[in-house]
C-alpha cells in the first residue's frame, strides 16, 4: 500500500503535498488540545494551592467558603434573586393560600391553614421559617409550636449543632432553643466534605433509610450523588416519636401507596382534622422520589443536571449554583439534550403542568366539600361506625392530593406518576363523598350548605382562625425576640460580618 502511495505521489506531487498539510493540521490541533488540557490542569491545582482560607470540620459561614471557591459562591448568591416567574410559580414570593383558598379547609386544624406560601432561593431558607406564622412565636409567653427538627433542612449550622449536641438531642429540643445557633442559610457545608469538595451526606435521616433498606450511602456513584445531596431534604419525611426524631418513611419503598403503607401500619397521624375529624396526613416534598419514577432519573440524570447546569470561565468548568427551575436558562439547562426549540420546550412544561393541575383544582373543591359533610354529619349525631369508612378515604384523599401539589416541580418530574396519584386522589374525594351522603341520608340530612370560602380571609374566619391576633403576636415577635438571637448569634461569632 505504502509503494503504491509512493508511486502516486512521484506522478502528482500535489498529493504529497495535501498529506503534509493534513498531518500538519493534525499535529497542530493535538498540540492545542495538549495545551489546554495542560492549562485547565494547573488553573484547577492552583485553586487548591491557593485556598485563601483552611476550612476545617463542619464550617457553617457560606462566606468562608466563598473565598476559596469565588466563582460557585458567586453563583449561590444569586439564589437570593427574585426574577424568575414561570406559567406555574418560580423564585418569587407568593401567597398560596390566596390563590387557592379551599387549602385553608382542607389544612383545618393545622399550622399550614395559617400561612403557606411559594418556597424561594436557598439564601431565604433561615428568613423563611423565622418569619413564617407556622412557627408562632416562642418566648416567655407562648410554649413553641415546633420542634427543633424543623431547622433540619433549613442550614448548614444543623450538621454542625448535631454533632456538638447529638442527633436525638438536637431533634428533641424545642424550635426557639436554636435560635441563635441556626442562623446561616443552606450553603456549602450541607453539601461538600471540606478538605476534598467531593459531595457528602451531612443529614443523618437519609444515611440511616438507606442502612434499613440494606443499602449504604458509601456505595453510591458520583451522579447518584448528584441527585442524593438534594435527597437529605427534598423528600418525604416526618418527626417519629417523642423525640420528633427526623425519619424517612422508605423502609417498605418509595411510591405513595408504599409509605401511606408505612404510616399506617405505625398507626401513625399528623394530626386531627378540626372540621371532619379524619386522621389526617401532611405531605412535605417529596421532588426526590417523585423524580426517581420520571423519565429523565430514569435514563440515568441528576437533580444537579438540570437546576444546576455547567459554566465555563477561562479554563474552569464548574457548576452553577443558584438552582432555579431549569425554565430560567434553557439554553445551558434542556437544549444540552433536546434539540428543540424553547418555545417548544417551554410548550411542552407547560403542557404537562397544565394537565396535572386540571386535576388539582377539581381536587381541592371536592375534597373541601368532603370535609364539610363530615362536619355536618358529626353535627348532626353521627357515629364513629357511620363515619369510620368516610375519615379512612378523605385521609387517603388528601395524602395523594398532598403528595402531588407539595413536591416541588412533580408535575413534570414524573407526569404520568403525578396524573395518576391526583386521579386516585379525586377518585377517593368522590366516593368519601358518597359515604357521607349515606350518612347524612340516615340523619335525615337532604341538604349541606356550603361555606362561602372564597377567599383566604373568609376560609380562615370559617376554621375559626384569629388571623389579626396572629399576624399582631408575630410582628411583635419579630421585633422583639428575634433580633436578640441575632445579636447573639454575632456574639459568639456565628455569623460572618466582617466579610
Amino acid at each position: 500500500m505504502l509503494k503504491k502511495l509512493s508511486e502516486s505521489i512521484m506522478r502528482n506531487p500535489l498529493i504529497g503535498w495535501g498529506i503534509f498539510i493534513v498531518v500538519m493540521v493534525g499535529v497542530f490541533v493535538m498540540g492545542l488540545l495538549a495545551a489546554s488540557i495542560t492549562e485547565r490542569r494547573a488553573e484547577i491545582a492552583t485553586l487548591y494551592a491557593n485556598k485563601k482560607v483552611e476550612i476545617t470540620g463542619i464550617n457553617a459561614k457560606n462566606e468562608e467558603w466563598g473565598l476559596n471557591y469565588p466563582r460557585e459562591y458567586d453563583t449561590w448568591k444569586k439564589t437570593k434573586n427574585m426574577d424568575f416567574r414561570s406559567k406555574h410559580l418560580g423564585n418569587v414570593t407568593e401567597d398560596i393560600l390566596e390563590s387557592r383558598p379551599e387549602m385553608v379547609v382542607l389544612w383545618a386544624g393545622y399550622a399550614f391553614s395559617r400561612e403557606y406560601t411559594a418556597p424561594r432561593g436557598h439564601m431565604y431558607a433561615i428568613e423563611d421559617v423565622t418569619h413564617t406564622l407556622r412557627t408562632g412565636t416562642p418566648d416567655c409567653e407562648n410554649s413553641d409550636m415546633q420542634p427543633s427538627t424543623c431547622w433540619s433542612c433549613k442550614s448548614p449550622d444543623v450538621p454542625r449543632m448535631m454533632q456538638e449536641k447529638g442527633i436525638e438531642e438536637f431533634y428533641k429540643a424545642a424550635w426557639s432553643e436554636h435560635g441563635s445557633e441556626i442562623v446561616n442559610p443552606i450553603g456549602c457545608a450541607d453539601c461538600h466534605d471540606p478538605q476534598t469538595m467531593n459531595l457528602a451526606i451531612t443529614r443523618p435521616a437519609l444515611i440511616e433509610a438507606f442502612e434499613r433498606q440494606g443499602r449504604k450511602i458509601e456505595d453510591a456513584t458520583p451522579q447518584e450523588m448528584r441527585s442524593l445531596v438534594c435527597a437529605q431534604c427534598h423528600v418525604e419525611y416526618f418527626f417519629k416519636g417523642d423525640g420528633k426524631y427526623l425519619t424517612f418513611p422508605w423502609d417498605g419503598g418509595i411510591t405513595v401507596e408504599d409509605m401511606e403503607e408505612y404510616y399506617d401500619n405505625s398507626n401513625y397521624t399528623d394530626w386531627t382534622h378540626s372540621l371532619s375529624r379524619a386522621p389526617m396526613l401532611k405531605a412535605q416534598h417529596p421532588d426526590y422520589e417523585l423524580f426517581l419514577l420520571g423519565p429523565h432519573a430514569q435514563r440515568g440524570l441528576g437533580c444537579a443536571d438540570c437546576h444546576m447546569p455547567y459554566k465555563s470561565e477561562g479554563g474552569i468548568k464548574y457548576s452553577d449554583h443558584q438552582i432555579v427551575s431549569p425554565l430560567k436558562n434553557i439554553s445551558s439547562t434542556c437544549q444540552t439534550c433536546h434539540r428543540d426549540s424553547e418555545a417548544n420546550l417551554t410548550k411542552y412544561v407547560y403542557e404537562y403542568q397544565d394537565k396535572a393541575l386540571e386535576i388539582r383544582n377539581r381536587i381541592e373543591v371536592e375534597l373541601t366539600k368532603a370535609h364539610i359533610m363530615a362536619k355536618t354529619a358529626w353535627d348532626n349525631g353521627a357515629t364513629e361506625s357511620q363515619m369510620n369508612k368516610a375519615l379512612q378515604l378523605i385521609r387517603q384523599a388528601q395524602w395523594r392530593w398532598d403528595y402531588a401539589v407539595a413536591s416541588h416541580g412533580g408535575s413534570f418530574h414524573a407526569p404520568v406518576e403525578t396524573q395518576r396519584i391526583l386521579a386516585h386522589s379525586l377518585d377517593r374525594s368522590m366516593q368519601a363523598q358518597l359515604e357521607l351522603q349515606k350518612t347524612l341520608f340516615s340523619l335525615g340530612i337532604s341538604e349541606v350548605t356550603m361555606p362561602d370560602v372564597s377567599t383566604k380571609a373568609k376560609a380562615q374566619k370559617y376554621i375559626n382562625l384569629d388571623m389579626q391576633k396572629l399576624h399582631n403576636e408575630k410582628e411583635n415577635w419579630l421585633k422583639t425576640t428575634l433580633p436578640t438571637w441575632i445579636e447573639k448569634a454575632k456574639a459568639n461569632g456565628k455569623i460572618v460580618s466582617n466579610i
